[in-house]
């Protein structure tokens, strides 16, 4: 038994062999099984994603600068200020990841004349 498990283990068996092609089947359960077993944490985006693109620029220290088109970012004129910050990172989560943390934000106009959305966030 000690053999087995030793050969196993160092992988010894000629490729069509038997114990070869237990190994792989093996290998390949537990690729494809331990994802409905296993939470891994991560998770496919749930959202469709903007309709504009959204531009992302280094803020001049250790922040970025995101700017999103209005219009892709509805914030009610009743929500309160961590509604709104909430809304931010979610809007800016398909970009920078969900490890952000909003600081500030602001509207503005861009060359076209749209309304966008100016977030600053941090890692």
């Amino acid at each position: 038994m000690n053999k087995v498990l030793k050969s196993y283990f160092y992988w010894t068996y000629p490729r069509g062999s038997f114990h070869y092609d237990v190994m792989v089947t093996l290998i390949l359960l537990f690729i494809f099984v331990t994802p409905h077993l296993w939470n891994y944490h991560d998770k496919a985006s749930s959202a469709a994603g903007p309709s504009h693109p959204i531009q992302v620029v280094s803020d001049g220290s250790h922040g970025l600068l995101v700017t999103v088109d209005g219009s892709d970012l509805v914030v009610p004129t009743t929500a309160s200020e961590n509604e709104v910050r909430k809304m931010m990172r979610k809007a800016i989560e398909p970009v920078t990841g969900d490890a952000v943390s909003v600081v500030r934000w602001e509207t503005a106009v861009d060359p076209q004349g749209n309304r966008v959305w100016k977030i600053w966030a941090r890692r």
